[in-house]
């Protein structure tokens, strides 16, 4: 597969497709060849924070825009499969963002809304489907809506409601998918789908999320994991650490994957 419009064809069907997307984010090349080279793995998907995180900054758009996506493009370079890569809330524009990481290779995107009037977070999302347009690809945009993830004490049948109307707008401006990220229960993710229609709701896996299972049974499209894929790897070196420290050293099932 080397064609951009083949990869994003490729990337929109898998998250059509009756089972789900299960996609496990990375970082850098070396953690997208190992995650590539797994059989079963259909797409790739970038996170932001751990990409911030592996040059030194914060996450919420404090690395410089290019250097982002000189990171995301080394990674679609690395694998032959599709690429679709966490651009937090475009960097201040998200046409020309999304323009620059198709420009690299990358066939889809998470874009936030961080609770922006709702105005402006539909005007990114068409700015972004609009780059796509112009760049020959049918972009697969996962828009996200941050209404779990900034709820604070917010009634939880308010916060369900914001997400539903934010979600269904981005799907009116072209969006093919929408983010939901936060913990969300059965109901809530029933919720969703029934306002969304089936595989048009993507989530995030996380400690006590519901299982992958029931996720394809109620027609979520697709389950990523943010940052936690970088904290199960760093947990582990961090053991590495205390076990050496200690006394002990490397753990037999340790396996040559560079």
């Amino acid at each position: 597969m080397t064609s951009l419009a083949a990869k994003a064809t490729a990337l929109l069907d898998l998250h059509t497709a009756p089972e789900l997307l299960k996609v496990v984010n990375v970082w850098d090349v070396i953690t997208a060849k190992v995650v590539a080279d797994v059989e079963g793995t259909r797409a790739l998907a970038t996170a932001s924070h751990s990409i911030a995180a592996s040059y030194g900054y914060p996450d919420g758009e404090q690395i410089p825009v290019d250097l982002m996506i000189e990171a995301v493009g080394r990674i679609a370079a690395a694998v032959d499969l599709p690429v679709t890569a966490d651009l937090e809330g475009g960097y201040g524009d998200a046409g020309e963002t999304v323009r620059k990481a198709i420009g690299v290779g990358i066939v889809g995107a998470n874009l936030e809304d961080q609770m922006k009037p709702l105005s402006e977070s539909v005007a990114a999302v068409e700015a972004a489907m609009k780059a796509g347009e112009a760049e020959g690809v049918a972009f697969v945009l996962n828009a996200r809506t941050d209404a779990f993830v900034k709820a604070g004490d917010r009634d939880p049948a308010e916060v369900l409601a914001d997400a539903i109307t934010r979600g269904k707008a981005y799907l009116d401006a072209g969006a093919p998918v929408v983010f939901v990220p936060g913990k969300l229960d059965e109901a809530a993710v029933e919720a969703l789908v029934e306002a969304y229609g089936p595989r048009r709701l993507t989530v995030i896996g996380a400690p006590g999320s519901l299982p992958l299972a029931r996720l394809e049974e109620l027609g979520v499209a697709r389950v990523s994991y943010g940052p936690f894929s970088q904290r199960v790897a760093l947990t582990a070196l961090e053991d590495l650490v205390l076990d050496v420290i200690a006394g002990g050293g490397l753990p037999a099932d340790v396996r040559p994957l560079n």
